[in-house]
């Protein structure tokens, strides 16, 4: 009896080791001593991360290629879907991993890179991202009007969407920006799709006159349309809270030095140009941000 516990105990011991050893993230050490860095990437993210006839794609892709080349490694793309939240995407994939597989990536891209939300601390004052760090900004994102020229004849304010229907992607910060804003106004103007794209065709077939989104998406998008017809707007957008914010990195916190050495191939990345090409190979507006200017 005593040598089938024992041996249920060891059993059981083992299967933690192996488990845990799954989750464990990689030091800059063992990375380039095993020649391989595994990158994180939102699946079905055009024009960001997304597989095309069975090719790896997109800005993101692209920038992750190019770290794996500048550390001397193979790149292995880790496909992973949004979970509710980012400390979700975060917990899942760079980590803890998501209980179902317990695997992480070495580096996570598209994440906010912001200080406030670094330093957030939950309800009795811990921190909420001990266990992460964000890091190495490489674009400035913000929000973009796509709309037809002979719909609307200017979109200088957002009054308009008082008398013109819009398209949004469901979930989105653009779907409850129009559905509240200016006492809910242009709530009955505001129609919502699955995805980006599904709104963007509707606006094709004149189910909509605009398009809000991401301005990365939206220009990327603009680019497989009729220019004359369908422009961008300049616009601002009162009450939206961040008009602009700065998209970057993230790594496990223990693992600085892996940071340190990502974060000098980004700013050369940025301050060289390689950054901007690789959005513009995506027909993307780019944006460098102001942390550049800073470190220079």
């Amino acid at each position: 009896m005593k040598n089938n516990i024992l041996n249920a105990l060891i059993l059981w011991l083992s299967c933690c080791g192996i488990l845990c050893s799954t989750a464990l993230a990689r030091s800059y050490d063992d990375i380039i001593e095993s020649k391989e860095i595994t990158v994180a990437v939102y699946r079905d993210y055009a024009p960001f991360s997304y597989q095309e006839d069975g090719k790896e794609k997109g800005i993101d892709v692209e920038v992750a290629k190019h770290i794996a080349k500048e550390l001397g490694v193979e790149l292995h793309i880790r496909w992973v879907t949004a979970d509710e939240d980012v400390e979700g995407d975060l917990r899942n994939n760079i980590w803890k991993g998501h209980y179902l597989n317990r695997t992480i990536a070495d580096l996570m891209l598209r994440i906010p890179y912001d200080q406030a939300y670094s330093n957030l601390r939950d309800d009795i004052g811990e921190p909420v991202h001990e266990q992460v760090h964000m890091f190495a900004p490489y674009h400035t994102e913000s929000w973009k009007i796509i709309f037809n020229k002979n719909k609307i004849e200017d979109v200088s304010t957002m009054a308009v969407f008082q008398y013109h229907n819009i398209g949004v992607e469901v979930d989105s910060i653009p779907q409850f920006y129009l559905l509240s804003v200016f006492n809910g106004r242009m709530r009955d103007k505001t129609k919502q799709f699955p995805s980006l794209p599904l709104a963007i065709s509707a606006m094709q077939t004149h189910k909509v006159d605009a398009v809000m989104g991401l301005r990365s998406q939206i220009s990327h998008y603009q680019q497989q349309l009729d220019p004359k017809t369908y422009v961008l707007a300049n616009n601002g957008f009162p009450m939206i809270g961040k008009q602009q914010w700065d998209i970057g990195m993230a790594i496990k916190s223990d693992y600085r030095q892996l940071g340190y050495a990502i974060g000098d191939i980004v700013q050369a990345m940025v301050t060289q140009g390689t950054m901007k090409d690789i959005f513009t190979q995506y027909n993307a507006i780019y944006q460098v941000p102001d942390y550049y200017a800073e470190v220079e």
